[in-house]
């Protein structure tokens, strides 16, 4: 099985994820939208028990009664979303490569929160 790699900004959190990736979407709810001070953030999914943290593990704020927001605690970057299930939802833009194809937006959570300005392409082409 492929293993996807990443970390944060100053490189004291790194993760190696366990494919395949699964769900990769973009989102525009508010919650994204503040955790990462972008208009929409791009995400994939791994179950937990395919994920392994190596350095700091992130620290966490928990932003619902079933996610938490991840961060790294030294520079702040935004890593991602623990949640409850467990699934851990990572942002793309943290991974060593961000364009392997296998995590390629496929859909878009939370349309009604996006700017108007904004237009979100997925792989199905669809906005």
């Amino acid at each position: 099985m492929k293993i996807y790699s990443g970390g944060c900004l100053c490189g004291a959190i790194r993760f190696a994820a366990t494919g395949p990736a699964e769900k990769p979407h973009t989102c525009s709810c508010r919650f994204c939208q503040q955790h990462t001070g972008a208009p929409t953030a791009a995400w994939v999914e791994f179950p937990a028990e395919r994920l392994a943290w190596a350095g700091a593990k992130p620290a966490t704020w928990r932003s619902s009664d079933y996610s938490s927001r991840a961060f790294c605690p030294a520079c702040g970057s935004s890593i991602g979303a623990i949640d409850d299930e467990p699934i851990v939802a990572l942002l793309i833009g943290g991974f060593d490569d961000p364009s392997d194809p296998a995590l390629q937006p496929q859909y878009h959570s939370f349309e009604d929160c996006r700017p108007v300005w904004l237009q979100v392409e997925t792989a199905s082409g669809e906005e």
